[in-house]
């Protein structure tokens, strides 16, 4: 069965409003405010009549940039080749003033989704067989006031969440005040993750953790606190305080992982299978992690569905993978695959039917178009 085109389709569509069900938006970080949210979404046709699709964010915020490579970089070096040749796939591809890792990585789950729906076999199956047949995932949450936090961390734990991340904003006191009011309003029984998104110092990290200690809130980690590229100061960081840190933004490098790890300098890798190059490169990172006993996530970018089955695949096969990834599936406004997935009870099934499990609903893909 062999790859016939390549597409690259945007879409956007609406995160569901923060005041109805378990609506996000506006979902505010220290950089952005989120109401709706452009995908690239790959369509890989073979000359079988089966269609894989694959899934990423719109790369350097450029839909036509990032449909250019996908369809001008990628395909060409695509059609023609076995649905299978997967790994040959994968490995061919270096651009010494480019990183096109993220593009392969979307292209590479169309591969897979192709490929099990071929064979009659779930994407796990063909990764080696799941070992948990439902994923618990994170409730992810927007930078909001104490009082307000105190409300949604009671609407998620009420919905069956025990792990909740939440963004932090440009006041470090204001972010401790949130997750003692959220800390307290669940009597402790929920884990707590927080972001800053690279926007803190060093002294910030340090102050949060150490009053959050003195609180008696011990979060699960503290995600990418500082900038990327610091292994020192992650290393500092590590040494000074007891909770468990995390890097986010410098997994997307595989080196940069790497020499953290070597380094001693985290606790945990909040992993991404499509920056890292695909779901056979994600494998290779959490088995370096996993050597090194460092637990792992795995990162949400307001997946629309097609890459949110392909994370519950990766994860139920990757028992490296041991905490709860990140999820906003059950905040969008509508939904572009048949029969979505159910996340609204703080964990999702893992999908049984051939390939990624989820069937896309190519008259919503159009209604949803923006090309």
């Amino acid at each position: 069965m062999a790859v016939t085109g390549v597409e690259a389709i945007p879409v956007e569509v609406d995160v569901q409003p923060k005041d109805e069900g378990l609506g996000l938006a506006p979902y505010v970080s220290n950089h952005d405010e989120v109401t709706s949210v452009e995908r690239m979404l790959v369509r890989v046709e073979t000359d079988d009549g089966v269609t894989g699709w694959g899934e990423m964010l719109v790369g350097m915020k450029s839909a036509r940039v990032t449909k250019a490579v996908v369809e001008d970089v990628i395909a060409p070096e695509l059609v023609g080749r076995e649905v299978s040749e997967i790994r040959p796939f994968v490995e061919e591809f270096y651009y010494p003033y480019a990183k096109v890792r993220p593009f392969v990585g979307a292209v590479e789950t169309a591969l897979w989704d192709a490929l099990g729906k071929k064979l009659g076999a779930p994407v796990h199956e063909l990764l080696g067989g799941k070992t948990r047949e439902e994923i618990p995932i994170a409730h992810c949450l927007g930078i909001l006031s104490p009082d307000e936090s105190r409300e949604f961390v009671r609407r998620a734990y009420d919905a069956g969440f025990r792990t909740l991340k939440t963004k932090a904003g440009h006041d470090w006191r204001t972010d401790v005040d949130r997750l003692v009011a959220m800390h307290d309003e669940v009597d402790g029984d929920m884990e707590f993750r927080i972001d800053p998104n690279q926007g803190w110092t060093t002294e910030d990290a340090v102050r949060v953790a150490a009053r959050l200690e003195d609180e008696g809130v011990y979060l699960q980690y503290l995600e990418q606190p500082v900038r990327i590229d610091s292994p020192g100061t992650y290393k500092r960081l590590r040494q000074r305080l007891r909770t468990p840190i995390g890097v986010n933004e410098d997994a997307y490098f595989p080196y940069n992982l790497y020499h953290l790890i070597k380094q001693d300098a985290i606790d945990v890798g909040v992993l991404d299978l499509v920056p890292a190059g695909g779901i056979l490169r994600v494998r290779e990172q959490a088995a370096a992690a996993s050597a090194a006993g460092v637990s792992l996530s795995h990162h949400c970018g307001f997946d629309l569905g097609v890459k949110t089955a392909a994370v519950l695949h990766t994860v139920a096969a990757t028992p490296a993978i041991n905490l709860a990834p990140d999820s906003v599936y059950y905040a969008w406004d509508d939904y572009l695959v048949e029969s979505p997935l159910d996340a609204t009870t703080g964990s999702i099934r893992v999908p049984d039917e051939p390939g990624l499990g989820v069937t896309v609903d190519e008259t919503k893909v159009e209604e949803y178009r923006t090309d």
